[in-house]
């Protein structure tokens, strides 16, 4: 009876292992399923800011590979969306890098006030190792997309590219445009 149970905990592991690679061997459908999801919730959104008479908005982060839907609340800040698991932050996989472009303009997340500036190093101050504040208590930044309780969006277009560092897979890249009004048009990487 031991080894009947033993016999077939192993298959099940087998099993479960097999339809794991099955599900998640071809890269390029599970970004393209994430590229979907990202479209439909932002439609949901434009339709939730409409019904709800509320600014929305979507923070793209480059450096975390994520996206994340924002209010503007009454105090004028930008905040997470409470209770809506819909809207929560989502993070790519590795090897995924996110770019946006506004009106034609890459988006710098760069403080490029300093940068090039005329200040030599001896003048300029350092803050390496310097916190102020909590993490938690810092404004996160403004969303680069806005979404209007009027159903307007500001135009984009988000490239959601991949590259791996295997040989034998090539980089594909998928674009979200959003022209003025929802629904966005994605474009796969067949159609470039």
């Amino acid at each position: 009876m031991l080894e009947i149970i033993i016999v077939l905990a192993l298959i099940g592991l087998i099993l479960a292992s097999v339809r794991y690679t099955v599900f998640t061997g071809n890269v390029e459908k599970d970004i393209e399923k994430e590229v979907k999801r990202l479209q439909v919730v932002f439609n949901m959104a434009s339709d939730y800011a409409l019904i709800n008479q509320l600014e929305l908005g979507l923070r793209i982060d480059g450096d975390e590979q994520s996206y994340q839907f924002v209010k503007l609340d009454d105090d004028e800040m930008w905040v997470a969306l409470d209770n809506q698991k819909h809207f929560d932050k989502v993070f790519f996989t590795q090897g995924v890098t996110l770019e946006i472009t506004l009106d034609g303009f890459m988006w710098e997340d760069d403080d490029s006030l300093f940068n090039n500036s005329i200040f030599d190093d001896e003048l300029s101050v350092s803050n390496d190792g310097v916190v102020i504040g909590n993490e938690e208590d810092r404004t996160p930044p403004p969303p680069q997309v806005f979404i209007l309780s009027s159903g307007e969006i500001s135009p984009f277009e988000l490239q959601i590219r991949y590259e791996s560092q295997e040989i034998n897979q090539e980089p594909f890249e998928f674009v979200l445009q959003g022209r003025d009004t929802v629904p966005l048009k994605m474009i796969k990487p067949d159609d470039v």
